[in-house]
């Protein structure tokens, strides 16, 4: 499952970031986001827009093709 396939208001854990592109791992590594994470679905923009999460008190929007690539289980 990937995080694309979550619903807005869902709480997943990161299990899998590694068919990202590095520069965007290092992205997320940099804003404490990295295997094992807790985050919740904010807001799923219409039209292919990005994805804002939340983990750590902190508000996210990553794009959805970026998105698709992060492999996610439910809690």
């Amino acid at each position: 499952m990937y995080l694309t396939d979550i619903h807005q208001g869902e709480e997943v854990r990161i299990t899998n970031t590694n068919r990202m592109n590095e520069l965007v791992q290092r992205r997320l590594l940099d804003l404490g986001i990295l295997e094992g994470s807790l985050v919740r679905i904010k807001h799923i923009l219409p039209l292919g827009g990005p994805i804002a999460i939340e983990t750590k008190g902190q508000l996210i929007g990553i794009r959805r093709r970026d998105a698709r690539m992060i492999g996610v289980e439910c809690i």
